[in-house]
Parts: C-alpha cells; sequence; structure tokens
C-alpha cells in the first residue's frame, strides 16, 4: 500500500508536465495525409535499395552484406548518428562470427552381454550440434513415447523413445519429435534414440536434417546428440535383448508405464564439418545529454538468405523486401526524426543486427558482448516485417505481459491516436524474433506494430511470399501501417528517452 501510494504522488507531481508531452508527441500522429504519404514514399525507396537484386540477398558474410551495411551506415552517417559500438577498434560495425556446421560422420552401435550390433547408415542416423559428440557403453532407458524420468535417474543414461503416436494422438511432426527430444536432452539424457516405428522414414529424417546448422563461435567441441533408427534394425537388438517392438509398444501404452532400463548399451558418435563465417552488426547512436541515466534500443535485423532458388526458377534471389528490409527502413526513418528533433535525455541505440534468420545469432552476440550495460537499457523496441497493415490498424504488441514498460507504451499509444490490441496472439511469435533474446537478457523488450494487429494479414504473408523470391517490392506494397509505425516509435522513444516522463529503469516480469 505505501509504494502504491508514493506512485500515486509522483503522478500527481507529473501530470502536467506528462500530458504536455504527450499533448507534443501526438501532434505528427495528426499531421495532413499527404506527411503520410511522403514517409510511405521514403519507407519505400530505403525497401527498393536493400530489397534489390544488387544487394544479392543480404546474406551474412558474402559481397550481398559489404554492399548492405556499407550503404546503411552511410545512411546513418548522414542522418547524424554516431558510431554505437563504443569500440575504437571497431566502429559502427561490430564483428560476430558464426559457425555454420553440417553433418559429416555417423555411427550407431548397440550392445546386450557380450554381444555388439552395427548399424549401417541405411539403418541408423546420429547427428549432434557440435563438432564431435560420443557416448560409449552408456545404458539405454526405455522412454515410452516421451515420459521424462528424474534427473538423477536420466542423468549418464541414453534415452530410447518410440515415434509413433499413441492410437488417441496424432502422429508427431518433425518440430514436435524435436521438442520430446529436447525436452529429454534438457532433462539430462547423455543422447536420445528415436525408434522410427511410426510414419516417418530414416531418409526423411536424413533429407530433413542433412543441412547446416548454426551457432556463434566459441562454442564447446560437443553438443547435443540424438540418433534415429529404424524400426526393422532395431528389432534385431530388441530380440538379442529377449524383447521386441510390439512389447515395447503394448508397454508404452500400459496406464501405469513408467520409464526402466532395458538391458541395453549404446555407443554413439557424430562429427559435423564446420565453415566459418564472419559478419556484422551495424550499432549507430544518437548521444544523449544524460548518458549515464541509461539509454533506450531500438533494433531490427538485416539479414536475409541471399539466393535461395535454383534454376530452372526465374527469380533466384531471396530479397526479403517485407523480411525485413521494411523493417530497417523503418528503424533508418525513426532514426532520422529524432536527429532531427529536441536533444534528448538518454542515449538511444540504433542496432541493425545479422543472422536473425539463422537463429537469432546477430542479437545474441549482442547481448554476449555489449557496447552498454544491458542493465541499463531502460526499453528496446524491435521492428520486424513491418509493412503488412494500412494505416489506421491497432497495434499488436509481441512481448505482451512480459515487461514493466506495457502502461506507458499504451499510453504514448493511445495519446498518439492508436488503438492497442488485447490480444495475446501475437506472443505465438515471441520466439521468432530478435526480442527474444534480449528478453531472456532481462531487457524489457517488445515488437509494437500494426502488423501484429491484423493477424489474418499477417498470417497471409507468412502462408505466401514468407522466406521466398517473391518477397519482392511489388506495386501497391501495404506501408500505411509502417508509417504510422514509424511516427509511434519516435513518440515511444521520447517518452523513454526522458528523464521527466520516465525516471528509472523497468523492472522486468518475472
Amino acid at each position: 500500500m505505501k509504494r502504491a501510494s508514493a506512485a500515486t504522488k509522483w503522478r500527481r507531481r507529473r501530470i502536467a508536465p506528462a500530458a504536455a508531452l504527450l499533448a507534443a508527441l501526438a501532434l505528427p500522429l495528426r499531421a495532413a495525409p499527404h506527411a503520410d504519404r511522403a514517409l510511405e514514399q521514403q519507407l519505400l525507396a530505403t525497401m527498393q535499395v536493400l530489397a534489390s537484386d544488387d544487394f544479392l540477398g543480404r546474406e551474412p558474410g558474402t559481397p550481398g552484406e559489404t554492399k548492405t551495411l556499407r550503404w546503411l551506415g552511410a545512411q546513418w552517417f548522414d542522418i547524424g548518428l554516431v558510431s554505437g559500438t563504443n569500440d575504437p577498434a571497431h566502429p559502427w560495425f561490430a564483428p560476430v562470427t558464426v559457425i555454420a556446421r553440417r553433418p559429416a560422420f555417423s555411427l550407431a552401435r548397440f550392445g546386450v552381454r557380450e554381444h555388439v550390433i552395427g548399424f549401417d547408415d541405411q539403418q541408423a542416423l546420429v547427428l549432434t550440434s557440435g563438432r564431435r559428440s560420443l557416448v560409449e557403453g552408456a545404458p539405454l532407458d526405455f522412454v515410452g513415447r516421451g515420459s521424462i524420468p528424474p534427473r538423477a535417474e536420466l542423468a549418464g543414461r541414453v534415452a530410447l523413445l518410440l515415434d509413433r503416436a499413441p492410437p488417441d494422438q496424432r502422429e508427431p511432426d518433425d518440430v514436435q519429435g524435436s521438442a520430446r527430444q529436447n525436452a529429454l536432452l534438457a532433462g539430462g539424457a547423455a543422447a536420445v534414440v528415436t525408434i522410427l516405428d511410426g510414419p516417418r522414414s530414416l531418409a526423411s529424417v536424413a533429407a530433413r536434417r542433412d543441412r547446416p546448422g548454426y551457432a556463434l563461435s566459441g562454442e564447446a567441441l560437443g553438443g547435443d546428440l540424438e540418433a534415429f533408427v529404424t524400426a526393422a534394425g532395431f528389432a534385431r537388438v530388441l530380440a538379442e535383448a529377449r524383447s521386441s517392438l510390439d512389447a515395447l509398444e503394448r508397454d508404452a501404452d500400459r496406464p501405469d508405464f513408467t520409464p526402466h532400463p532395458l538391458g541395453i548399451t549404446a555407443h554413439l558418435e557424430a562429427t559435423t564439418s564446420e565453415t566459418t563465417i564472419r559478419t556484422h552488426n551495424l550499432i549507430g547512436k544518437l548521444p544523449g545529454r544524460h548518458p549515464e541515466a541509461g539509454a533506450v534500443l531500438l533494433l531490427a535485423h538485416w539479414d536475409h538468405f541471399g539466393t535461395c532458388a535454383q534454376p530452372p526458377a526465374e527469380h533466384l534471389i531471396c530479397n526479403g523486401a517485407i523480411d525485413n528490409a521494411s523493417g530497417v527502413a523503418a528503424l533508418t526513418e525513426i532514426a532520422r526524426r529524432l536527429a532531427k528533433g529536441p536533444p534528448l535525455d538518454r542515449d538511444v541505440y540504433f542496432l541493425a543486427t545479422t543472422a536473425e534468420e539463422l537463429g537469432l545469432l546477430g542479437a545474441e552476440a549482442f547481448a554476449e558482448s555489449p557496447p552498454l550495460p544491458l542493465r541499463s537499457i531502460v526499453a528496446a523496441f524491435n521492428l520486424d516485417s513491418v509493412a503488412i497493415a494500412p494505416a489506421g490498424t491497432a497495434v499488436g504488441i509481441v512481448g505482451k505481459g512480459m515487461t514493466g514498460i506495457e502502461p506507458d507504451i499504451v499510453r504514448v499509444a493511445r495519446a498518439a491516436g492508436r488503438r492497442v490490441s488485447d490480444s495475446t496472439a501475437p506472443n505465438t511469435y515471441i520466439g521468432r524474433q530478435d526480442g527474444w533474446v534480449l528478453l531472456h537478457h532481462d531487457v524489457p523488450t517488445v515488437m509494437i506494430t500494426s502488423a501484429y494487429g491484423d493477424m489474418a494479414r499477417l498470417q497471409k504473408f507468412f502462408d505466401g511470399d514468407y522466406h521466398r523470391p517473391s518477397d519482392v517490392v511489388k506495386p501497391g506494397i501495404e506501408l500505411g501501417g509502417a508509417a504510422e509505425d514509424v511516427l509511434l516509435h519516435v513518440a515511444l522513444v521520447r517518452w523513454f528517452a526522458d528523464l521527466k516522463t520516465r525516471p528509472g529503469a523497468s523492472p522486468m516480469v518475472h
């Protein structure tokens, strides 16, 4: 009660200047329609450059990256930003080293008493997320269809999992299957072996998994170890152990099923081949009058997939116009308007991340080696795929309910004439954007945009041009909502960078 009372008194003291500032912030959003059209044209011009074939699909570590960052860095310099790396050895461009790993070697053997049964590549596939992983002579525990025993019971042991779903459930797809394996690995298993007793075949798993996995450099030699074996191949092992696949399936379907050892040991080994990708985050800064008071961060990923199709397709490049040339264009226009405005109290950082499409790796590199203490970031706003909805669309919040900054966001948005959606549906995508990384590092981060205010339009994009060569700047591309989002973010930054309206940092909601 005391805390609420103090907060009420503070609001009363601040209500007059806060209301005045909000009124000032709202003015640009209520300008004549031609002002919005001018902003849309500026966004379009930037998107046409970044999503042109000249930029080769903006793939990290390629000439397309060099061209992208040189052009974008020049734009930010002309706007009036300064380098935000805070590293004289690497102004503007913060190095990020990514390792691409592709499956190279796989070995699976199983022991029953004194007998060892080997599997060839037509019967087993062993995979690791690291350079090399090895399990020798580890006991095999049968976990049915994904039951997770206590960590103490699973540690140092290999979990044996059935791939087929129970009769009353839908067969798991690759995502669901991976989720079960990941849960067992997180529960302490040394490795997971999946018997492919359902519709999935070893060939289909191999085709899906025979692609690079990406990670930041500097990770340990080993990694998660998982294996897939054919039902026919593992039947030989079970026969040696005086059991059968039918017996395992009946056991797994018992209501009182509990994981248990099988008297079988596993020898599993996997390696990967590595390719090093040297890429960069671009970091600019608008210095504030009181940098000791913290900072506001805006970010958008600049990268895409480069060449992503093969002949005879006519268009081979994934240009990434909406995803995410639109977000980078919005980030740049926010910077332009803030730089032209009155000085702010706090620093404002502008981060264009690399390798988002490879697993949010540029954001992770920023968080692991930040140019400022992460705890000093009062609020962070991510911009991704904003060119979806028309003007007048409500804004959705990705990260809704996960930070302490939402009341201020709603206050500023409403003062600016923007409707804020109450839906939590945007949180479905929380783990698919750079803000997720910052949230894990306790930085109050949201993605607030009209693109997530109309989920039907967004889903149409995901079902259509998303991650395809057809994501290009097309005639009539919708930029009304994106233009309004730019102006809203200008208002949000001014609010959070002002010591009168936001005197202290915001606690995270856990």
